[in-house]
């Protein structure tokens, strides 16, 4: 199979191309059956990238509380089970194949960041399952990570490996926070 370089998911976007991209994507029409979706922008400076330290939060006395690393709930069994079966809807899906950890950390966060805000409940993450050479893939191991640091607490309620028919060991569902009103 030839890789071709000027595929969207392999292409380096510059800032101009990006808004125009967005300007063109909100002018698509779902699918006949979907609903769509109203995707707010993220200022590019207010996404946080892998490399940025966690901020402590002080309590009153000003001093940093300690805290334990916080860790994402596994989605319960009926759960899982339903959405491998079909019988609860995957509302959006993001394939993470080919990029950087850098890349793939602000897509993957203002994905989360646009469906969180539209609503939807259910995604699904593609990281791959690595290289042929035997090792781990870098995403796949680096994702559920990122989904326990404080930029993705507010949106992501729990996460679990998805059922074979969805990529297996290579995705992710994630289970997104309801919206608070």
């Amino acid at each position: 199979m030839i890789r071709r370089p000027d595929r969207l998911s392999e292409a380096k976007l510059s800032e101009d191309d990006r808004v125009l991209w967005n300007l063109v994507a909100r002018t698509a029409k779902p699918l006949k059956g979907w609903i769509a979706v109203d995707i707010p922008d993220i200022p590019a400076e207010a996404r946080p990238t892998p490399s940025q330290p966690a901020q402590p939060i002080a309590n009153q006395a000003g001093t940093a509380k300690p805290k334990t690393q916080h860790v994402a709930h596994a989605l319960d069994e009926p759960t899982l089970d339903k959405l491998s079966k079909g019988r609860l809807p995957i509302e959006g899906r993001v394939d993470l194949h080919g990029l950087t950890q850098d890349e793939a950390y602000s897509l993957l966060f203002s994905f989360l960041h646009r469906a969180h805000a539209g609503g939807i409940r259910y995604v699904l993450v593609i990281t791959g399952k690595g290289s042929s050479s035997g090792g781990d893939g870098v995403l796949r191991r680096a994702v559920p990570a990122w989904l326990s640091t404080p930029a993705f607490r507010p949106l992501v309620s729990s996460h679990d490996h998805a059922a074979r028919n969805h990529g297996g060991s290579g995705a992710l569902y994630i289970r997104l926070r309801r919206l608070r009103a």
